[in-house]
């Protein structure tokens, strides 16, 4: 291979994921954000933004912030749990780790359904409670009268559901820190919390960054479960977003909702990026 040819390999072997990411993604989020700032003449406007402001906006908005500043904290520090326990290999962890991954392998759906049955007016948790005698009759939690229990319904599906992504993202940077550390920390006496605390987390710092963006970006997109949990008791900004498209039938306002997510969810991005930089990172 001539010295020209092999100084343009590595563009021929990018080249792919290159052409996937401009059809995929580039060319989808320019259309996107020329269809939030057009009308359906194609005029250039701001209408949109304004149409869609006020109080089902503002719900949705303050819905959605409230659900990610309770999920994500819980499902890291869950996640952490699950994989310090996952890492030390004793007996059944093995066993552990594949029951603590089956929701992920389920659909946001289907996680819906699996906690409608629990909550519901006829379901297992008032079948339960009303056989131990806690009940005489059944406790109607999902109602529209009762956005706090919605709230908590909605949140512990997510953290059901959702905590195995953080845990898997984790448990391989666990894996990836070397002996040597803790064997260091040893030698000067230091507990197993300050292992934690001083050579566990600020080693983990990139891979919780990493699954901090991947959790939060996800959440803003949470649709499924608040549909089949709530419908439109408890709005969020997906769900407003799919409401507007299939409903309203009009385009122009959904890719106003949607841009409004992917700006929310950029700032978080930039937010990790900056809070949990590393020095050799920075």
């Amino acid at each position: 291979m001539s010295p020209k040819r092999q100084s343009l390999l590595p563009f021929f072997l990018i080249l792919p994921a290159v052409i996937f990411f401009l059809i995929f993604f580039a060319l989808p989020l320019i259309s996107g954000i020329q269809t939030a700032f057009t009308t359906p003449e194609g005029e250039l406007t701001l209408a949109n933004f304004e149409k869609i402001y006020g109080k089902s906006f503002i719900k949705a908005v303050f819905n959605t912030l409230s659900l990610v500043a309770i999920i994500i904290p819980i499902q890291l520090a869950l996640a952490l749990v699950i994989a310090l326990l996952v890492n030390t290999r004793l007996f059944g962890t093995s066993k552990f780790l594949f029951i603590c991954a089956i929701p992920i392998a389920l659909s946001e759906i289907v996680a819906g359904i699996i906690w409608l049955s629990i909550f519901t007016e006829k379901g297992y948790l008032n079948v339960m409670l009303h056989t131990l005698g806690f009940l005489k009759q059944p406790t109607i939690y999902l109602s529209y009268e009762k956005p706090a229990t919605l709230f908590m319904t909605i949140a512990l599906t997510e953290i059901w559901r959702a905590t195995a992504i953080v845990m898997l993202i984790i448990l391989p940077g666990l894996q990836m820190i070397h002996k040597d550390y803790f064997d260091t920390a040893d030698i000067f006496g230091a507990s197993r919390l300050q292992k934690l605390r001083y050579v566990t987390l600020p080693m983990l710092k990139p891979t919780i960054r990493t699954s901090l963006i991947i959790r939060t970006v996800l959440a803003f997109q949470m649709f499924a479960p608040v549909l089949v949990l709530a419908g439109r008791a408890f709005p969020v900004l997906a769900s407003e977003t799919y409401r507007i498209q299939f409903f309203t039938r009009n385009i122009h306002l959904a890719a106003a909702y949607a841009l409004i997510i992917m700006v929310i969810s950029t700032a978080f991005v930039l937010f990790y990026m900056r809070s949990l930089r590393t020095r050799w990172s920075a």
